[in-house]
């Protein structure tokens, strides 16, 4: 046997040992691995597709009767200004996100996902509610669009804790094995929220008269939501805490009696790597997201003079659709992986961008449902998995604060601008496929992301120990880390030997 030779088999050996050594203090036992019950999945699940559910029903309320706002809250501008101004306090929303990423966050990696997305529920049914009390401008003047932007800046605020938060949840709740379906039903409520809200509007559009919509009509969305808060805090305040939080709450408070530890701000300077690929995973989803169903809409409209209402209805009867394709998503990241599902949506939209705007432009029915229809597909790769993928970035003690601060940074930075920026390139450059050309460049980002990544699927988050659905899955799990254990150690006593 060769010096070289020698020196790899004693390197083996003596990593084999020491391997084995940490295994032996490490090794998994029944009671370390969580068996989930099925009925308080099931209910977690509810409560945070609800909170997503209201968050854009306002979203989509606000969105689609933002001309009536305009003229209730700034009846002294010109109609294009009316609008800019509404929208404008659209989107200061979006400047506070972060800031309540910021708070939510480490509070909730402090003292628990549960109470914290109790406290984001209160704040966002809060905020909606209050702008269906409102005194219009006729009433209190200048006073009512600051009382307009201060909810809104209560809902931005609330909803910086709210998206990371419930994935959080659902995903320290769902088994290892079907994470990435029960994670889907998060955005499977964002899109029920935003066909409501905007259908709730469509629905008054046509049985009120002008008058009466700008007189109390506009208010009933945002009253709304009021009594669904309530049912969504109840709903939520029966909930019990992760398992995954429970024991890392227990440990910490063990390590804290033997030394000091660090803080949150050290602890995730630690996590850069995986918070700079959460902000370019939520930048694809992002971007895609508010290009298809925000965007779009107003460039079928005002850019290329497609009948609104068509327009309108076209993207809700695509945002139905991708209801079950967002499940279906879910479901195929649990079989085949998230990294293959979400690089089959962004190698799609770097592909299929441009003919899907050709197909649009083309401006009758059928070829605008048809382009339409492929970005929402490709969009399903993402509303399907992001749930699941982005929670298992970062480990259990700091994952809502990591994950609700890279989250809102990057819809903040890039999603919430996207239909901005979109508008003003083609107003500057008068070039018509420039949305095609903005979700190429974004899919190249996310190309880049989804290869950086490791592949998380049916596997632990990291600093937690295996979920099943049964004590018989739990001891099955047990029995593959024997014979893995037993694997290994064949194979190092057949190196000794050699």
């Amino acid at each position: 046997m060769s010096f070289v030779a020698v020196i790899g088999v004693l390197t083996l050996t003596a990593s084999s040992n020491g391997f084995w050594r940490h295994q032996q203090e490490q090794r998994l036992s029944l009671d370390d691995i969580t068996v989930v019950d099925h009925s308080l999945l099931k209910r977690a699940v509810g409560a945070m597709a609800l909170g997503n559910a209201m968050e854009w029903f306002d979203f989509g309320v606000y969105s689609y009767i933002a001309v009536t706002l305009g003229k209730v809250f700034f009846p002294s501008s010109s109609p294009s200004a009316q609008l800019i101004a509404t929208f404008g306090t659209f989107a200061a929303a979006f400047l506070v996100r972060p800031i309540g990423g910021m708070v939510f966050g480490p509070l909730g990696d402090r003292i628990g996902r549960q109470r914290v997305l109790a406290m984001t529920m209160i704040m966002m049914a809060l905020g909606t509610f209050a702008i269906g009390l409102i005194p219009d401008y006729a009433t209190i003047g200048i006073l009512a669009p600051v009382l307009l932007l201060v909810a809104r800046l209560v809902q931005g605020f609330s909803t910086g804790g709210e998206y990371g938060g419930a994935a959080t949840f659902i995903a320290e709740f769902s088994t290892d094995k079907r994470r990435g379906f029960m994670g889907s039903f998060l955005e499977f409520g964002t899109l029920i929220g935003y066909v409501l809200g905007a259908g709730t509007v469509a629905l008054l559009t046509a049985l009120l008269s002008h008058d009466a919509l700008l007189s109390w009509g506009w208010r009933v969305p945002f009253l709304i939501a009021g009594p669904l808060g309530l049912v969504g805090l109840y709903i939520r305040m029966k909930l019990e805490e992760t398992p995954a939080f429970k024991k890392q709450a227990e440990e910490r408070e063990a390590e804290d009696r033997a030394a000091p530890q660090q803080s949150f701000g050290q602890l995730l300077a630690q996590q850069w790597k995986p918070l700079l690929l959460c902000v370019g995973l939520v930048l694809i989803f992002n971007v895609t997201d508010y290009m298809a169903l925000s965007y779009l809409p107003s460039y079928l409209s005002a850019t290329l003079h497609f009948n609104e209402t068509h327009g309108l209805f076209l993207v809700l009867l695509v945002m139905v659709l991708m209801m079950p394709m967002t499940l279906a998503a879910g479901r195929l990241s649990d079989t085949v992986g998230r990294k293959p599902v979400m690089l089959l949506g962004c190698v799609g939209l770097f592909v299929l961008s441009i003919p899907a705007l050709l197909l649009i432009r083309m401006g009758t029915v059928l070829p605008v449902f048809g382009g339409l229809m492929i970005l929402g597909v490709l969009l399903s790769c993402f509303t399907g998995v992001m749930p699941s993928a982005l929670p298992a970035l970062f480990p259990t003690r700091i994952r809502y604060g990591a994950l609700a601060i890279g989250f809102n940074i990057s819809v903040s930075l890039f999603g919430g601008t996207t239909p901005l920026v979109t508008a003003w390139l083609v107003d500057r450059t008068g070039n018509l496929m420039m949305p095609a050309y903005y979700l190429m460049g974004a899919s190249l980002i996310g190309i880049v992301s989804v290869l950086a990544l490791r592949e998380t699927a049916r596997k632990p988050l990291l600093g937690s120990a295996p979920c099943v659905a049964s004590r018989a899955e739990a001891h099955a799990v047990l029995r593959g880390e024997r014979e893995a254990e037993e694997m290994d150690e064949r194979f190092a006593a057949a190196a000794m030997r050699a």
